[in-house]
């Protein structure tokens, strides 16, 4: 007799915590680009403006003021914990250990006590602890991975890393409350740089970090009042975070990283990008370089054409596949928890003004 026909995986049931902007931005992809793998159930929000919006945007009947409830709905197989930084350990623990699995916005959490407790939450439940980095997702770091893997960069020494606003303070959210963020442009845009680097790097542990922070516009009246801002009339009354945050990390394998993150600094233009440093070849990723030594001289080689694959569909694309197949994520929650050390250790070291070692 033939062999029996495998059935079509099911749909993966998808619940959220949070349903402000970035959810309704997941909820847009899964909705567009990937109606037949996803089912939206249920979302959860403490606030009824943000739950109706979303909702009847998306047609989701099943809403929740507290999460907790929403996660009783035995039928929901994963949980995208789209909450600010403060409310990202809690929701990620407690879908776990309702039996969900989990991908949870960057940063992973407010500091990596909270961290290690959420990557302890999935070992423990047996379940998929993915993070949110979507530029290690990207064509350009793509093509810097496939250039490693092909041990063109031989072993990758040095990564310099630059999220830099000229004038970029946010005038919406919780980006300047450190109460509620952790931090400022460290922890909201310096994290995506480290973590796509950091991966690149081929994800050593970090072992030590200097760091210092800078407060010197943010706070200021005129500043946030005058034209020379790129989103006027922040909050500067509670404005807790650094404007520049500047650190340097040594890893298990002798390889260093330093990081440069600013919501405001005196500079001639924004820089979003990294440079990598190895014993046989380099890389620039913004715009997309490789430095390497060919026929005797010194080449730089411009990719003509890297693809235009969308690094934020494509991280949510592999949490799906993983959910549905098991297979390990590209962005698991080990590699938050060591992104989450580094930005601890720049934070420690600027409060002490003395190195931070990791144990």
């Amino acid at each position: 007799m033939p062999a029996k026909a495998k059935s079509k995986p099911s749909k993966v049931r998808v619940g959220f915590v949070g349903s402000g902007g970035i959810a309704r931005h997941y909820m847009g992809l899964f909705t567009k680009n990937m109606a037949n793998d996803v089912e939206i159930v249920a979302i959860s929000d403490s606030s009824d403006a943000a739950l109706a919006l979303a909702g009847d945007q998306f047609n989701i009947a099943k809403r929740f003021k507290n999460y907790k409830d929403m996660l009783k709905i035995k039928e929901l197989d994963a949980v995208c914990v789209c909450t600010p930084n403060y409310l990202h350990a809690q929701p990620t623990i407690d879908a776990l250990g309702a039996g969900k699995h989990v991908i949870v916005e960057k940063p992973m959490a407010m500091n990596a006590t909270e961290a290690a407790a959420m990557v302890k939450a999935g070992k423990d439940n047996k379940k998929i602890l993915v993070i949110g980095f979507q530029y290690r997702y990207a064509p350009a770091a793509q093509v810097i991975k496939r250039a490693i893997d092909e041990g063109q960069f031989g072993k990758v020494l040095f990564a310099r890393c630059q999220a830099l606003r000229r004038r970029g303070i946010p005038n919406w959210g919780v980006f300047t409350r450190k109460d509620l963020q952790g931090g400022g442009p460290m922890i909201d845009i310096g994290v995506h740089i480290i973590e796509v680097a950091h991966y690149l790097m081929g994800s050593p542990k970090p072992v030590s970090a200097f760091g210092s922070t800078y407060t010197y516009i943010g706070d200021k009246e005129e500043k946030a009042k005058g034209v020379a801002c790129g989103w006027p009339n922040w909050d500067y009354k509670n404005y807790t975070v650094e404007d520049l945050a500047v650190g340097l990390i040594r890893f298990d394998n002798g390889a260093t990283l330093s990081v440069e993150a600013s919501f405001a600094a005196h500079i001639e233009k924004d820089v979003f990008s990294f440079t990598l440093m190895g014993e046989k070849a380099g890389a620039q990723f913004e715009p997309l370089m490789l430095f390497k030594d060919e026929a005797g001289v010194m080449v730089n080689v411009t990719p003509t054409y890297v693809g235009g694959q969308d690094g934020f569909l494509t991280k949510l694309q592999d949490f799906i596949e993983c959910v549905k197949t098991g297979k390990q994520p590209q962005a698991p929650g080990e590699h938050g928890l060591m992104v989450q050390q580094i930005l601890d250790g720049v934070y420690r070291s600027a409060e002490t003004g003395k190195v931070v070692t990791f144990k």
